[in-house]
């Protein structure tokens, strides 16, 4: 069952590199994005408000660290652990700004409002919350799929490795049985067996020491 549960690195190491970017994507651009004019208002260059922390910034750096759960984990629960907490978070960056409205005063989301053309605010609705949600969701998923499905691979490192602790345990069986046998004889016994003398009852003695 151990065995089972471990799993190649590189099995999710493309997802994992993905939704990294992606979280990075998202706790950042609301920071940068006015640089090259692609932004919300208020559309300066870092400038913080809370509906930046709870629609931006914390959902990217969760989706970040579920994706470096996702690459750096070795057994298959905590990578689906990390793959879960980017897919939840993708869903937030899809539902959050919509549900923001319920705290906040007026009918303008926490997250303010895209500026430029009509094509601008589409790209930028699409690059700051829903498309980005979706692509998180997207590879998160993948990740999932692939941590739950058993490769070949894997099966036989896993029978692999119930062979190996199956011998050593037999081995320490082993061990434990000679040494409670070893143990039932006397000393002049136990030095005869060591010597590999067949009949116990052979008293050769140790040497003397001189």
């Amino acid at each position: 069952m151990a065995g089972m549960l471990r799993v190649p690195r590189s099995r999710g190491a493309l997802s994992g590199v993905v939704l990294v970017l992606l979280g990075a994507w998202g706790a950042l651009i609301a920071f940068i994005g006015p640089y090259f004019h692609y932004a919300y208002t208020p559309d300066r260059a870092w400038t913080y408000n809370t509906g930046r922390l709870w629609l931006e910034i914390l959902p990217g750096a969760a989706t970040l660290l579920g994706g470096l759960i996702v690459l750096a984990a070795a057994t298959r629960p905590v990578a689906m652990f990390g793959a879960w907490l980017a897919a939840m978070c993708g869903a937030w960056f899809v539902v959050g700004v919509p549900l923001s409205t319920l705290w906040t005063t007026g009918s303008v989301p926490g997250a303010g409002s895209p500026v430029g053309s009509t094509l601008a605010r589409a790209v930028e609705q699409i690059g700051f919350f829903g498309g980005l949600g979706a692509a998180i969701i997207f590879f998160a998923a993948l990740a999932l799929g692939r941590f739950t499905v058993l490769g070949h691979r894997e099966v036989m490192l896993a029978e692999e490795y119930a062979a190996a602790e199956q011998a050593r345990a037999g081995q320490d069986t082993v061990d434990q049985e000679s040494t409670r046998e070893m143990a039932a004889h006397s000393p002049t016994e136990r030095f005869s067996l060591r010597r590999g003398t067949a009949d116990p009852n052979v008293t050769t003695e140790p040497p003397a020491r001189t």
